[in-house]
């Protein structure tokens, strides 16, 4: 007999799965290989996937037989060299990022990876910029010109601080009724966030490392939890890298919204805006329409070895 889950859990090796009929918990593994419609992946089954699986008889272990077909997922390429790619949620409403100007230090082409990752698989893409408690007025500065940027683009941006609880109503708002997921670099807050989120859940934290100003890694597997507000969210290892996969190098100004709306008025349909003349993009650059950072960070991934993100 075949059931019908929705894998909550990923330990690698085995899955929680939670029954949609019965909401039983049910952990489960995967006997031989399975593909899913030739995407080469670390993890062929990703938290947010709904699953068929049955349970052998004489056994506690169920057995994934079967992965339905996901409306979206946000991937990106694997720290294996081996695989292609890693799965970080699939079946999701929205994607959300949390950045820090400091401890640690997210990088803008850190946030634009994910931002076109996103846009990639249609995921709207949302930033929640943390721990404003801990900035210099230089920083706040910088803070406030990112957020500029990416609101000008379009990306909803919130401001927060889990450590003095600024916000944490609008980030509440946000997450109500949606399943999202949450990602990051290690130490920039998101377990923190969950817990002030829904004091259910009582999820593991570190202290940032003075030594090298970055976090520890306290989310080992991703896992999706239940929102007492209404919704799920899925907790994600904290990555240092993004590195985008199956993104075709003339395709990727598609995923910058900004650079793809004045594209249209190139001289050229196939214009790289890089160098051609009559180029709409570089114009508007020059013009301050489309951000200086924005338009750097397309050329440094457009010209960049993939290979240097896998970290």
């Amino acid at each position: 007999m075949f059931y019908k889950g929705i894998v909550i859990k990923s330990t690698g090796s085995l899955y929680s799965i939670k029954n949609i009929d019965t909401n039983e918990h049910v952990t489960c593994n995967i006997r031989g290989k399975l593909r899913i419609k030739g995407i080469k992946s670390t993890n062929p089954v990703a938290v947010g996937d709904q699953v068929e699986y049955y349970i052998p008889e004489n056994s506690e272990i169920g057995v994934i037989k079967n992965v339905l077909d996901r409306k979206n997922y946000i991937i990106r390429k694997s720290t294996n060299l081996s695989k292609q790619s890693h799965i970080l949620a699939a079946n999701i409403d929205q994607a959300i990022l949390m950045v820090t100007i400091v401890f640690p230090e997210t990088y803008p082409i850190f946030i634009d990876r994910f931002l076109i990752s996103a846009e990639a698989y249609s995921i709207p893409a949302k930033l929640i910029f943390n721990k404003t408690d801990l900035y210099n007025e230089k920083q706040t500065q910088y803070l406030n010109s990112l957020i500029e940027i990416y609101q000008n683009v379009g990306y909803e941006c919130i401001t927060a601080s889990v450590k003095d609880k600024v916000n944490i109503d609008k980030v509440k708002n946000l997450l109500a009724n949606k399943v999202s997921v949450i990602s990051g670099n290690s130490g920039v807050g998101k377990s923190s966030l969950i817990n002030l989120i829904d004091s259910n859940l009582n999820l593991k934290t570190s202290e940032i490392s003075e030594a090298n100003k970055s976090g520890k890694h306290t989310t080992t597997f991703a896992e999706m939890f239940e929102l007492s507000i209404g919704g799920f969210i899925i907790d994600t290892p904290g990555i240092r890298g993004f590195g985008l996969y199956d993104i075709k190098k003339e395709e990727l100004f598609h995923y910058f919204p900004e650079i793809f709306k004045v594209s249209e008025n190139c001289k050229y349909h196939n214009c790289t805006h890089v160098h051609e003349p009559g180029c709409a993009v570089m114009e508007a650059t020059s013009d301050g329409i489309i951000s200086e950072l924005r338009y750097k960070n397309y050329l440094s991934i457009l010209f960049d070895d993939e290979s240097k993100h896998r970290l």
